[in-house]
């Protein structure tokens, strides 16, 4: 089983991240330039939430709300569910699931290691299971 810290090694561990007090454009321009889904929200070194998509359309759009005036403590979703390096991808998959969101912090202690997607589970998961058929493809021409 691939752990959360052998998918952050090919991935990458880039965080992107936001205050609290930045605005909702400002962040949302980030996501755009860096093509992320979602940013760690960051308070003096510590993770106090995260903004996603889903948080812009749902709390600023449907709501009303100004992105340029809008800020970020106002719309994130504070104090996130996290995993850790030893997680496995099949447990942050059914994690993830379960509480219907789509980006996982990853933290080594009290730090912030990286951020992992639903789409960087998928991805891991086909590319395992690629490798098991193609082993016993393997297997049985050999036999």
């Amino acid at each position: 089983m691939t752990t959360v810290a052998q998918l952050l090694a090919l991935k990458g561990n880039k965080v992107f991240s936001t205050s609290p007090s930045s605005t909702v454009y400002d962040a949302i321009k980030t996501m755009a330039d860096e093509n992320v889904g979602a940013l760690a929200v960051v308070d003096n070194g510590r993770l106090v939430g995260i903004f996603t998509e889903r948080d812009y359309a749902r709390k600023v759009i449907l709501r009303g709300k100004a992105s340029p005036t809008t800020t970020i403590r106002e719309v994130m979703s504070a104090n996130p569910i996290c995993v850790y390096p030893s997680h496995t991808v099949e447990q942050c998959m059914a994690l993830m699931t379960e509480k219907t969101f789509r980006h996982l912090p990853v933290l080594e202690g009290n730090r912030m290691v990286g951020m992992i997607s639903i789409g960087d589970l998928v991805k891991s998961i086909i590319q395992e299971q690629e490798f098991i058929i193609d082993q016993l493809a393997h297997y049985i021409q050999g036999a």
